[in-house]
């Protein structure tokens, strides 16, 4: 789809945290800020992102239109590769597991 993986979660980061700097953002995507700032500015090269002057020294990230679409793309591949590979067990099953994975998530009590 034109991305990397490590391109496609960082504008998962990014859109969940609009306008965030890059050191949450590399913590985010468990990155060194040095690193995240080189993805970003590949992001930004390809008009994925852009950096927009935030409070003090602060550089705030958001995504452009074609990063929305790449980001939408991206999830579209996600949930087909997370269909296929729960796909072998029966429906109830898959909503046992769900639940399940969201009390360990959220610390829910049955």
């Amino acid at each position: 789809m034109g991305t990397t993986l490590a391109q496609w979660d960082a504008l998962r980061a990014i859109s969940r945290s609009p306008g965030a700097p890059a050191r949450a953002l590399a913590s985010a995507t468990f990155q060194r800020e040095q690193a995240f700032g080189t993805l970003a500015g590949r992001l930004m090269a390809q008009g994925l992102i852009e950096r927009r002057p935030g409070h003090g020294r602060r550089i705030e990230h958001h995504l452009t239109p074609a990063g929305e679409q790449m980001l939408d793309a991206g999830h579209r591949v996600a949930d087909e590769v997370l269909t296929d590979c729960f796909a072998p067990l029966p429906p109830g099953d898959r909503a046992t597991l769900l639940d399940l994975l969201q009390r360990l998530n959220y610390g829910e009590d049955a």
